[in-house]
């Protein structure tokens, strides 16, 4: 009996880590190495050389998940708000602008403009800057991941629990990893495959402030918030009809990074 009771016990712990409402890494390894390598495509001569300085042989999309690898080290639990902005719904572009210049605690959106200022000041240190580049290049992936720009009460998307072909998920897991690995192509395969912006697009795009991409993003989980509910069976169809946004908000997470590091270096 006492066996039992133990292996009840066990079982229970292991359904109930399924569904732990933990705000996962935007994009997972894969999506931040997409949006890395597709950066590299845009950036100027003076960005490329500002960032060679800095990281060396370390490329944009290996760089790119250093700001996951790093919550292995509890001296880092304080990045724990860097990854997102919890923005409530209803908001209109200037309701997101006035949300961002008012929210003064720790979130993607204004930590990603302190390590900007950190890489353009001539006082910052070679490992400060090295820090803050990991960093940036992380955290620009994860403010165009829609589920990092979503809602406080369901841990972005990490309640809203779902199936994904049969297995147990969350919608926030299913943007991070699901839906780019099932596309099975290589980081460098995926970037290659998408980065065909329109001219529109890229103009677009390459004029917008860092706020009008999580703007963007919010927009984005906003439509996504609207087709998912939770206990969807989520499979075929929702690919369908969602990739094409998830390959937009990597391309355009691309096209952001390089806008910012351009902008450092100009």
């Amino acid at each position: 009996m006492k066996k039992s009771a133990h292996q009840r016990f066990k079982i229970a712990v292991v359904a109930a880590l399924i569904y732990l409402p933990i705000q996962a890494s935007a994009w997972g390894m894969l999506g931040h190495r997409i949006v890395g390598q597709v950066a590299e495509n845009y950036l100027t001569s003076k960005a490329r050389k500002g960032v060679l300085a800095v990281l060396g042989n370390e490329s944009l999309a290996m760089a790119a998940n250093w700001g996951d690898f790093i919550k292995s080290d509890p001296a880092y639990n304080y990045l724990y708000n860097w990854h997102f902005v919890n923005l409530p719904a209803g908001l209109d572009q200037q309701g997101v602008f006035q949300f961002l210049e008012k929210d003064t605690a720790a979130n993607v959106y204004n930590k990603t403009l302190e390590m900007a200022e950190v890489l353009k000041s001539k006082s910052s240190t070679a490992e400060q800057k090295k820090l803050a580049m990991r960093l940036l290049v992380h955290m620009i992936g994860d403010l165009n991941q829609p589920m990092h720009t979503a809602r406080k009460e369901d841990l972005g998307g990490n309640k809203v629990y779902v199936t994904w072909f049969g297995e147990k998920s969350n919608l926030h897991r299913v943007w991070d990893e699901s839906l780019i690995e099932y596309q099975q192509l290589s980081y460098t395969e995926y970037a290659k495959a998408i980065n065909y912006p329109t001219k529109a697009q890229l103009n677009l795009w390459k004029g917008n402030a860092l706020k009008d991409f999580v703007y963007g993003s919010y927009q984005a989980c906003n439509r996504i918030y609207a087709y998912s509910k939770p206990e969807d069976k989520l499979s075929y169809k929702y690919n369908f009809d969602f990739v094409d946004l998830l390959n937009e908000q990597l391309l355009k997470g691309g096209v952001c990074l390089a806008n910012v590091l351009n902008e450092i270096y100009q």
